[in-house]
């Protein structure tokens, strides 16, 4: 079972289902042939029959093995802080679904089985966010999530919550009993750190276009020039995201009557560069969102738990894939371009409430000194890009010792895909911000109007948030349009 982006996404918003083959099954029953084999030469196997960690040294009796998998899931749930979202949590089960189906972990088929099952069932583990270090897999998280498993902590069973039990019961699927190595290949992997990541990849990509049609408006808006997105210009650079950014952005703003009315005779020579290097900027981050997504794709389909089977060599095999560093570098860099994205929209924010820069009335309101306009939402979004300064901090960089020094090399990388997450939510705030100042300067060019594309996108504005005759609360309308955003809801139609 292989899952692209496309597929990820689907799941992520709850419109795709999983579905194992017979390929699938034979390789999952292959897998745990060999274990029940390797367990019958005697042999000390790592977290099959011994300890974990620096207990690996202590062996484990025959009769013992099925409660050390127990005592692992429950030892190891002591998860802190808000839970993850239903849509982190989808996906992370879709995830571990494909690492056991890949035939490397050494587990039933009842196992798989009951997760499919309760991802089917919209039956969704309860797991809080904060307790994994990336590496020695997400194991706090993946705990809980395995905690539902063996009829232990609670679910949200479509929305409602309920104690894991009971889910069970509603669902027609009795607690799992766990085999050797079991428990062990549920806890040991990247797959809460991966959906984090791509939870924020989701939604950085829904930001980025956003971004790149407020930032079209508010050039449209102040009367900016379409001539730095000549394709000439980024042709002759040759960066692939910037020529694709440039290229939308003049599709954006194709046939825009108020473009048109100062074609000529305009005597600014060039915009600032917030406006200008829009391609420049934006291509980049799109580069680099690419990227992450490209890590991102590889190890939602890896196999990550310790000890690895390879039932044709009958072999188990003692590694490190369980360490998150490729999924931690990926949400930093996704920090960082969505931390950009958030940076040049509150820019073009300032451009479009400075009456000099923007050739509009100050503040975009009429009757300025009586009415502050957009002042202090200009304020608001210059506070949420100074946040996500702080928060684009790479936390790949940091590691610290666990498990008495046996942990010794960590990669923060749950922790990377949260903020990530929060950074990506900033974003989507200040473009919201941006998109509303944007529609106001556009209406004060009236009877010109816009571009097709982007008259669209003004209508769907207007549909959640009035023009701005005189002051008023702004901030239901600033959540509106982010929920817009957020919904991919900007484009088409």
């Amino acid at each position: 079972m292989k899952l692209c982006l496309q597929d990820l996404r689907a799941i992520w918003t709850g419109a795709r289902s999983l579905t194992l083959d017979a390929a699938d099954y034979e390789a999952i029953d292959a897998s745990a042939d060999a274990v029940a084999r390797a367990l019958a030469t005697g042999a000390a196997l790592y977290g099959i029959n011994t300890g974990f960690g620096k207990l690996a040294s202590k062996r484990i009796g025959d009769s013992d093995l099925a409660q050390l998998q127990r005592n692992l899931v429950l030892s190891h749930a002591v998860g802190v802080g808000p839970e993850l979202s239903e849509r982190v949590v989808r996906l992370a089960m879709a995830i571990k679904v494909v690492t056991l189906a890949a035939g490397r972990s050494g587990v039933r088929r009842i196992v798989v089985d009951t997760l499919v099952k309760l991802l089917a069932a919209n039956a969704l583990p309860i797991i809080p966010s904060q307790g994994s270090v990336g590496a020695s897999g997400d194991l706090a998280p993946l705990a809980h999530m395995s905690c539902a498993l063996i009829g232990e902590g609670e679910v949200r069973l479509n929305g409602e919550r309920v104690s894991a039990r009971d889910a069970l019961k509603r669902i027609g699927v009795g607690p799992l009993t766990l085999g050797p190595k079991e428990g062990l290949a549920l806890l040991n992997g990247t797959q809460i750190s991966t959906a984090l990541a791509l939870d924020a990849l989701f939604r950085a990509e829904d930001v980025f276009v956003a971004g790149l049609l407020a930032g079209a408006m508010s050039t449209d808006a102040i009367k900016g020039s379409d001539a730095p997105f000549d394709e000439r210009i980024h042709l002759a650079r040759g960066q692939r995201g910037q020529i694709e950014a440039a290229r939308n952005l003049r599709v954006f703003m194709a046939r825009s009557g108020i473009r048109e009315s100062h074609r000529t005779g305009d005597d600014r020579v060039q915009d600032p560069y917030s406006i200008r290097c829009q391609p420049q900027v934006m291509g980049a981050c799109r580069d680099l969102l690419d990227y992450a997504g490209q890590t991102l794709e590889i190890e939602a389909n890896a196999v990550t738990d310790n000890p690895l089977v390879f039932a044709e060599d009958n072999a188990i095999l003692s590694g490190g894939n369980f360490h998150a560093e490729p999924v931690a570098f990926a949400a930093d860099m996704i920090s960082i371009a969505v931390a950009e994205i958030a940076s040049i929209s509150e820019r073009r924010i300032a451009v479009l409430i400075d009456p000099v820069l923007s050739g509009l009335p100050a503040f975009l309101v009429r009757e300025g000194g009586l009415n502050s306009g957009f002042m202090i939402l200009q304020v608001t979004a210059a506070a949420l890009v100074s946040e996500n300064k702080t928060l684009a901090h790479p936390a790949s960089v940091d590691t610290i010792p666990t498990s008495a020094n046996q942990e010794d090399h960590v990669s923060m990388a749950t922790f990377a895909g949260r903020k990530a997450g929060d950074i990506a939510r900033n974003a989507a705030t200040v473009i919201a911000i941006e998109l509303l100042a944007a529609a106001q300067g556009i209406d004060f060019h009236a009877p010109l109007t816009t571009s097709p594309v982007l008259q669209r996108v003004h209508v769907k504005v207007r549909s959640v948030s009035e023009h701005l005759d005189r002051d008023r609360s702004l901030a239901g309308d600033v959540n509106r349009v982010r929920e817009l955003i957020e919904q991919g809801a900007l484009v088409g139609g």
